[in-house]
């Protein structure tokens, strides 16, 4: 079976990542496989920019697979008509800036890791949205030589300054990086990181407030151990020019066409060793009240679907 039928299921953490990492030796299906991108969403409960994503994704069914993790006593059901419907995972309580959201995190990874068709793999958040149609990303991931997670050498306090000498001699200074929680990953990669015993357990001991171990652990695993499939770039943008530890919230009077367009192409980066000025696929951080005016922008300006 190359698809579960149920997302549902009693598995622990230990078992799910057992069974996600295992790997086929022989590399050629034995079918015909047509590549999907995991969209894996981190939620507290109900999408609010829902009926957006649902735009986003109309017309290209099999060419993608969601995964929902929400907060456990979170049982509403999405109606059977949606993109959403039954695909949430078994879900744990997460807390900000604790061990659990990185354990989350990994539980996407894991439960996607589950569908052989899925080839790419992206953490997103229930305030996230797309800036191009779905054509665009999916080829843009799926055509991808590297992986997308944020990873830099950080000097200040909030970079290096986290590092607990106690991790030493597994992890040094030297190996220490700091990125952006929102990655996007290969499917070798996903089943490296579900994988990792080694390095998983010291940050889970050594790694707390003020260390945050979603902001850290991905961009010091990838570095050490995969950094030449890794762009060492994130593909979600988030604002933190007004400083301190909380990014900037946009509401509706913030959306607007060249806002949108402004993060679509106002960068430049490497892709597949090209320059070029599609950097970013999705941005953050939205509020419900930014859902009528994406709406009306998205058929127009980002191409989706009507």
């Amino acid at each position: 079976m190359i698809v579960p039928e149920e997302l549902g299921h009693e598995m622990s953490d230990e078992e799910l990542m057992w069974r996600a990492s295992m790997v086929p030796r022989i590399s050629k299906y034995p079918n015909n496989r047509t590549r999907k991108v995991a969209f894996m969403l981190l939620s507290r409960g109900s999408l609010s920019l829902g009926p957006l994503w649902e735009m986003f994704f109309k017309g290209y069914a099999g060419l993608y697979s969601v995964y929902l993790h929400t907060s456990p006593e979170f049982t509403k059901e999405s109606p059977e008509s949606s993109v959403f419907y039954k695909r949430k995972i078994p879900s744990k309580l997460v807390e900000w800036g604790q061990a659990t959201m990185m354990n989350a995190e990994r539980r996407l990874l894991a439960n996607a890791l589950l569908d052989f068709s899925n080839e790419r793999f992206v953490l997103l958040s229930e305030t996230c949205v797309p800036l191009f149609n779905f054509t665009t990303i999916y080829n843009y991931l799926i055509n991808s030589n590297h992986s997308f997670v944020g990873s830099f050498d950080d000097p200040r306090p909030r970079g290096r300054g986290r590092y607990n000498k106690r991790m030493w001699p597994m992890i040094s200074l030297s190996d220490w990086r700091k990125g952006n929680q929102w990655f996007e990953v290969h499917r070798k990669l996903a089943v490296e990181i579900v994988s990792d015993v080694t390095y998983y357990p010291i940050f889970e001991d050594q790694c707390k407030p003020p260390c945050y171990m979603d902001e850290h652990y991905l961009a010091t695993l990838v570095t050490k151990t995969h950094p030449d499939i890794n762009s060492n770039r994130s593909i979600t943008w988030v604002d933190w020019s007004k400083g301190g530890s909380h990014l900037t919230r946009f509401v509706r009077k913030d959306v607007s066409e060249e806002f949108l367009n402004r993060v679509r192409h106002g960068f430049i980066c490497t892709y597949n060793g090209s320059m070029t000025t599609v950097c970013f696929l999705f941005v953050r951080k939205f509020q419900p009240n930014t859902l009528e005016p994406l709406l009306k922008l998205a058929p127009t300006l980002l191409g989706f679907n009507p």
